[in-house]
């Protein structure tokens, strides 16, 4: 079912309105996500959807047979790359969650919407996603923690972390 969701996801101009996924940002972050998924299917990650580059374009790609050593694991990606890893039980999941290096965002695909409520706080992330993907809206703070980052772009929040405030005092 993933694999068709993806599959069925529009591509194209980011200026169309219908368009779910566009372009990257640059030519150069492109080829940086497709040699990630290179070295990741050099190490055994299998490509079950995707993976075609043109140009600043990064077709949305899924990634099975995961494992730790892996850069879709190691490193931030940021492009339309889902890697599949398998765990044991859920709880295996929230541990890998609680014990990244990262901390920009947590999707939690769940039936049980009460259990991933539960989990928000005992994850360090910068935005935890319930049955969505992880993105930003321009009325929400956005950023990470950790090897993420830190501080928040967009929203008022966001605004505020490129002001910077005098104190004036005067006696």
């Amino acid at each position: 079912r993933f694999k068709t969701e993806i599959a069925n996801l529009n591509t194209g101009n980011p200026e169309d309105h219908t368009t779910q996924i566009g372009v990257m940002a640059k030519v150069e972050l492109a080829k940086k996500l497709e040699q990630q998924v290179e070295a990741s299917v050099k190490k055994g990650a299998i490509v079950a959807f995707g993976n075609k580059r043109l140009d600043a374009y990064y077709q949305p790609t899924i990634l099975t047979n995961v494992t730790e050593e892996m850069p879709v694991f190691t490193e931030e990606t940021f492009g339309p790359v889902a890697p599949v890893i398998k765990v044991k039980d859920k709880e295996a999941a929230y541990k890998m969650a609680m014990t990244t290096r990262f901390g920009l965002g947590t999707m939690v695909i769940t039936e049980n919407t009460e259990d991933a409520f539960e989990r928000i706080g005992s994850i360090e992330d910068g935005a935890f996603f319930v049955n969505e993907m992880v993105k930003s809206d321009p009325r929400l703070p956005f950023g990470g923690t950790k090897a993420s980052g830190y501080g928040r772009e967009l929203s008022k929040e966001g605004i505020m972390e490129f002001v910077n405030k005098k104190t004036v005092y005067i006696k």
